[in-house]
């Protein structure tokens, strides 16, 4: 039987590559790559010679080509996997090969290397001892403010993916669901020559973005703080504020920030107090 091995490429700095990369791209029956032109440039840089044959494995033909790369795992080839940048199957191709790969009782093992998750939690200056990666949001509206709803009360360190052109929308929805001045930290082109690392609250990073974000971008969100409050108890300070003329939905933002409460539960809450 053959090996399926996921290698991990730079996801900037082609000198951030393992060593053993290239010994596996060199040695490899068959290099399966997101982007060929991508993976002949990485050769190049390596100073590679792959002796095997490449062939292309992406989004749009993976659920085709498995059950090739499966032929060739049970006739016992190496096949070597890489992405554009980073560990496959991460956000990338390579999920639906290696559960198959799983599924036939095949070896599969991986090259480590660079992780723009990894690094950017470690340049965050956020807690990294526990944390959840939640990879790229929904697209649409309703959709990702339902996803961020169900993260507000998240307690470990979150770590997402965004394309530049939805970056300022994506930041201002975290700051509706989980507070204006939530730390958070927006991470670019880590590892490449014009590297940045934003670190403010939320609301602060959306107003930055709006002026626009190039390259690859890593967030990093911290997790909510302990609640200290219950809902009951912070009940009659939003009644108090509201009675005053303050927006329900926007007394009940800035208790959720203060305390870690949830904003919905305090809403909710509010409205059912107004019916008894």
């Amino acid at each position: 039987m053959g090996v399926l091995v996921l290698a991990a490429t730079p996801i900037g700095d082609p000198q951030d590559a393992a060593p053993r990369l290239a010994t596996e791209l060199a040695g490899a029956d068959v290099i399966a790559a997101e982007d060929t032109r991508r993976l002949r440039r990485l050769l190049d840089d390596l100073e590679v010679t792959p002796r095997g044959s490449i062939t292309s494995y992406h989004e749009h033909n993976e659920q085709s080509r498995t059950p090739e790369l499966l032929d060739r795992l049970r006739s016992g080839d190496r096949v070597v996997l890489v992405t554009d940048a980073g560990m496959p199957s991460v956000s990338d191709p390579g999920y639906r090969l290696v559960t198959a790969a799983v599924a036939a009782g095949l070896r599969v093992t991986c090259v480590p290397g660079p992780s723009a998750v990894l690094m950017a939690l470690a340049v965050s200056g956020l807690p990294v001892d526990r944390f959840c990666f939640e990879g790229f949001l929904p697209r649409k509206t309703g959709e990702r403010a339902r996803r961020l709803g169900g993260l507000a009360d998240e307690k470990r360190t979150m770590v997402f993916f965004e394309a530049p052109h939805r970056l300022a929308e994506t930041l201002s929805a975290m700051a509706e669901a989980f507070g204006s001045d939530r730390a958070a930290a927006v991470c670019r082109e880590l590892t490449k020559t014009y590297e940045e690392v934003r670190r403010g609250g939320l609301a602060e990073l959306a107003d930055w973005a709006v002026e626009g974000a190039r390259g690859e971008i890593t967030v990093v969100v911290a997790g909510a703080p302990a609640v200290s409050s219950t809902v009951e108890e912070v009940l009659p300070a939003i009644q108090q504020r509201v009675a005053a003329g303050e927006r329900l939905k926007t007394v009940c933002a800035e208790i959720a920030a203060e305390t870690g409460l949830s904003k919905k539960q305090l809403y909710d809450a509010a409205l059912a107090a107004r019916q008894r």
